[in-house]
């Protein structure tokens, strides 16, 4: 059987596949502090998991329109207005089977055969596959503590050529837990309009960032980028990664290419995730949400004040996503030997940051925080006797 050069061209996601070597040391009797997976530990909000059970009570669960329920879509909607102060129409809201589904149609959407897509290095490496699966080249922008592991305008038009058709942004990002500052942003995506270029920008840890001091959560793109594709997720924010459930925000030109690849792509994400979905958006379903953001940022603040006390430096401290990006070059070690270290003889997974590009691969490592107190202070604690074993 031949195998097709798209397939054997995709690498491993390798956060995946520390999971695969700690479950193994989980059958042996070891237990694992798993720090390498992105997934909260809080699973979805109560009346989402009752809105399931009734949605599950043997009634016939047909199809969905491809787009999605026209009310889930008009709740995404409201919820854009009443979280983020902006208006968008329902019409140009697309129900996905998770955010990796949003971004394969976009993406299909979107790119041609040749085209150059300029992506951050580090970020989120399915980005970067699902691009270069449809025949585009990746140009990998490197980018530092100095631009917070982020995009900024300059480095974007220093990096600009002529075959360039698009730019991929995630802000707050995966690995680096940073965000993008609103202002750069949208000099970001007025550069990238101006050459008549797409921009997609993936915002599905937008509602877990940090609120400003009038208690206001960041700018939504749309806000300044009504243009702009953005992509978005029930997995982070509402705790449901198992769910299968995204969505995306697509300008009305593109709704018609997007429906036509959803009916033949997907048919239609998941009734009856969808359905209970809707739950998400009462007062007490988003009241929840909001009290475990604020204790994702208390474990933020154990995790930064663990790693600074035994010795391993986070350049750009986080102020979304729930990871930080930690330094071991002066360890002596490389990020793929700490991890795979750390596992073997600490029992704590981490990812490499191998997964996460070139430019800082071999020096960084993500830590996920996604995980109770008591595993964050027994992880810290287990990795403080890992690196003081390596002096």
């Amino acid at each position: 059987m031949r195998i097709s050069h798209r397939a054997q061209a995709v690498a491993p996601f390798f956060a995946m596949e520390f999971g695969k070597h700690a479950a193994t040391l989980e059958s042996q009797g070891h237990h694992v502090i798993k720090l390498n997976i992105g997934e909260p530990d809080f699973g979805a909000p109560p009346a989402v998991l009752n809105a399931m059970r009734e949605a599950m009570d043997g009634r016939p669960m047909p199809y969905t329109a491809a787009l999605g329920l026209p009310e889930l879509r008009q709740a995404i909607a409201r919820f854009y207005l009443n979280e983020h102060d902006v208006e968008v129409d329902p019409s140009r809201v697309v129900v996905t089977a998770g955010a990796s589904a949003a971004l394969v149609l976009a993406t299909a959407a979107l790119v041609n055969t040749g085209d150059e897509v300029l992506i951050a290095d580090p970020s989120y490496p399915c980005n970067r596959q699902i691009v270069e699966s449809f025949g585009a080249h990746v140009t990998l922008i490197p980018a530092t503590a100095e631009t917070r592991f982020q995009l900024d305008a300059a480095s974007v038009k220093s990096n600009w050529t002529d075959r360039t058709h698009g730019i991929m942004i995630a802000t707050p990002s995966n690995p680096t837990g940073t965000s993008v500052p609103a202002d750069e942003l949208a000099a970001i995506c007025e550069l990238a309009r101006e050459r008549d270029a797409w921009r997609m920008v993936d915002e599905i840890y937008l509602n877990l960032s940090d609120h400003d001091n009038q208690g206001r959560p960041p700018q939504s793109v749309p806000s300044f980028d009504p243009d702009a594709v953005v992509i978005n997720s029930f997995s982070k924010y509402f705790g449901m990664t198992g769910w299968r459930l995204g969505w995306c925000v697509v300008p009305e030109i593109l709704v018609p290419a997007i429906e036509r690849l959803a009916q033949n792509y997907f048919l239609c994400a998941s009734a009856p995730a969808q359905h209970a979905a809707l739950a998400c958006f009462t007062p007490d379903s988003l009241a929840v949400c909001e009290e475990r953001r604020v204790e994702f940022a208390k474990r933020r603040a154990l995790v930064l004040e663990g790693l600074s006390r035994i010795g391993l430096p986070v350049p750009v401290p986080p102020d979304g996503a729930f990871y930080v990006y930690f330094d071991v070059s002066h360890t002596g070690l490389s990020s793929w030997q700490f991890c795979e270290r750390a596992l073997h003889e600490a029992h704590v997974a981490l990812t490499p940051g191998r997964d996460f590009g070139t430019h800082t691969a071999e020096t960084h490592v993500r830590l996920s925080y996604a995980v109770s107190t008591d595993d964050l202070h027994e992880g810290i604690a287990r990795l403080g006797k890992f690196v003081a074993s390596l002096q």
